[in-house]
């Protein structure tokens, strides 16, 4: 049971990457720009090493992983997104 109530926690903490992410791309758009390889590089980085969490069980260290590369992404999208209008 307490498992269960680890990983129902873990996906909700996830689920607040993706507010966090628009907040981040709304308010860091310079940075966005400048550094768009390398915010590509940390979603890569970030997804290996979720997936070799995943085999090792470390959950908090899957959690974490997960949770910057959702951050990332989302500020990319949103980012990206909002280029495409203009």
């Amino acid at each position: 049971m307490q498992e269960i109530l680890k990983i129902i926690l873990g996906i909700c903490v996830l689920g607040l990457g993706i507010p966090i992410g628009h907040i981040l791309a709304k308010n860091t758009k310079e940075e966005l720009k400048k550094g768009r390889k390398w915010f590509l590089l940390l979603i890569a980085i970030c997804g290996i090493g979720a997936v070799l969490n995943l085999i090792f069980k470390n959950d908090a260290l899957l959690l974490t992983f997960l949770f910057i590369a959702i951050v990332t992404s989302m500020s990319l999208n949103k980012k990206h997104k909002e280029d495409k209008k203009k």
